[in-house]
């Protein structure tokens, strides 16, 4: 058995290298072991500077622009055409209900609604592992893998004739689509300063509004086209065919374009690789850690900020859930045709994209992420109110009530760049990540059932469950800007005592946030 004084013996190794009252609270048992354990555990952006040890590596501001804008112009795109076919692969089904699939695969009472749900059963199912082999494997190219996987499942719909096999389909695209969003935060968090990610996060998100514009436009051409010319297959299955084949496609080019971290960037010369990672070291959180720890996990289980997030993802994706499988439907009981409601759907895509980019943009701007994106939640709030209050015979004011709805996301985007920026330790911050997207898969398997059949056409008590979530959602937001708040206060009063200390290059080592609140850099939230 251990004496008391052979507890607290430090290895030389790890002391050379602390600052001396950290040396003398660890000799004195302040410390806890995990500290010792974990102390010399860097992430992948120490190992890239450990042959550069002695040398001073600073980043001018002109410098810092112009690697910005290289980075920019080589992640973003890909990022955001990514992520727009991961919204358009996601809702081709609410194209083809109004294109004929609902009677080609017989599908009868809530089948439709059901296929709506599945797709989140198979993303509920593989969140948490798929984050897990986020943070295992190399990031470009198991995201490259889900991407092309994905798009080779949709395609597959244009074989499907039965519920059954639709049902399969819509559970697999699920489970390779569960990487996206886990893994462009992941991204963005490597790549990016924390006063850059808002801006950057509601960018590429914002592509989910390209992607209804793009889909709405090439599913009217399809419909129309068929109509005029005739086809030798549904309509419906051509919608697939198109949109999982150039998702494969651009699968591939993401497989050779999109790097796995700044040390394999092969647009990066090798000195703009470290200055790529010096620019981070700002967030204190590095750019990837492949060891799993259990202290890190329980952080995330026992942190108010974890459980606020986790309840907005649910509460929040119960009107996304519905609305994005049933909008077109919900034009076409405006008193539109089916073809008009393809094209009228459009404009709403313009609406996200706008509110996504101007939110994200001033958040970063003012530092006030969460208050800025309450926007967005108050006008779709209105735009829901509008189309359950207006009469039947206003179907101008009620399309424009829709249109309004399409600026919810704002907030969901601003606390997804929250989990980028503020929550250190890659475990954490995957965990945190699949937390938030359970939550979101949830609220999306609740959402369609909200639609039930017999409240067709118009659907008058889903919209009022969507109205009272986007409520309860507002007072989560608030409370997440208040604890946040509280927090930095907390933050400002231990680095004002005289005994906190900062290590060097603590950037890069996993944090212990629990242990080391004297010693280490603190992060700020909001």
């Amino acid at each position: 058995m251990s004496s008391a004084d052979e507890k607290h013996v430090i290895p030389p190794d790890v002391e050379k290298d602390l600052p001396a009252p950290l040396v003398e609270a660890m000799r004195k048992g302040d410390v806890p072991e995990e500290l010792l354990k974990h102390s010399h555990d860097a992430d992948e952006a120490m190992k890239a500077f450990a042959s550069y040890q002695g040398t001073t590596i600073e980043i001018d501001e002109a410098t810092n622009k112009r690697l910005l804008r290289k980075i920019d112009w080589n992640l973003m795109p890909i990022l955001c055409v990514v992520y727009g076919l991961n919204y358009l692969d996601k809702t081709t089904l609410s194209y083809a209900s109004i294109m004929g699939i609902k009677k080609d695969i017989n599908l009868v009472g809530d089948n439709y609604q059901w296929l709506g749900s599945m797709f989140y059963f198979g993303y509920l199912a593989w969140e948490y592992p798929t984050n897990r082999l986020l943070q295992r494997l190399p990031l470009g190219k198991y995201s490259a893998f889900n991407i092309i996987m994905w798009g080779l499942v949709l395609s597959c719909f244009a074989a499907v004739n039965s519920f059954r096999g639709a049902v399969a389909v819509r559970f697999f695209l699920g489970v390779f689509e569960a990487a996206v969003t886990p893994g462009f935060a992941l991204f963005t968090s490597q790549w990016y300063t924390k006063s850059e990610q808002g801006t950057r996060t509601g960018i590429w998100f914002s592509f989910n509004g390209f992607a209804q514009i793009f889909g709405g436009l090439v599913a009217y051409g399809i419909a129309r086209g068929v109509k005029l010319h005739g086809s030798s297959i549904a309509p419906w299955k051509i919608v697939f065919l198109v949109t999982g084949l150039l998702t494969s496609c651009i699968g591939i080019i993401f497989l050779f374009v999109m790097p796995d971290n700044q040390m394999n960037a092969r647009w990066l010369t090798k000195e703009e690789r470290l200055l790529a990672i010096e620019r981070i070291r700002v967030n204190q959180q590095g750019v990837g850690n492949k060891h799993w720890k259990m202290y890190q996990l329980k952080e995330a289980l026992l942190d108010p900020l974890t459980w606020a997030f986790v309840f907005y993802g649910l509460v929040s994706s119960i009107p996304n859930g519905g609305i994005s499988n049933f909008f077109s439907q919900l034009i076409v009981s405006f008193g539109f045709s089916p073809e008009q409601s393809l094209l009228y759907g459009t404009p709403g895509g313009a609406v996200e994209i706008v509110a996504l980019i101007l939110c994200g943009w001033l958040g970063d701007k003012y530092h006030n992420r969460l208050l800025v994106a309450t926007s967005g939640l108050v006008t779709a709030m209105l735009g829901m109110i509008l189309i359950v209050a207006l009469p039947l015979t206003n179907s101008g004011g009620r399309l424009a009530g829709y249109y309004l709805t399409q600026a919810s996301p704002t907030p969901f985007v601003a606390l997804l760049s929250l989990i980028s920026t503020n929550v250190a330790g890659y475990t954490k911050k995957t965990t945190v990540a699949a937390l938030y997207l359970i939550g979101y898969c949830v609220g999306n398997i609740i959402g369609p059932q909200t639609f039930r059949p017999k409240d067709a056409p118009r659907y008058v008590p889903a919209e009022i469950t969507i109205i009272c979530c986007w409520g309860v959602c507002l007072v989560d937001i608030l409370f997440v800007y208040w604890y946040c708040k509280r927090q930095n206060a907390m933050k400002a009063l231990i680095r004002g005592q005289p005994h906190y200390v900062k290590l060097e290059n603590q950037e890069w080592v996993s944090p212990l946030r629990t242990i080391t609140l004297q010693f280490f850099p603190l992060r700020d939230h909001c």
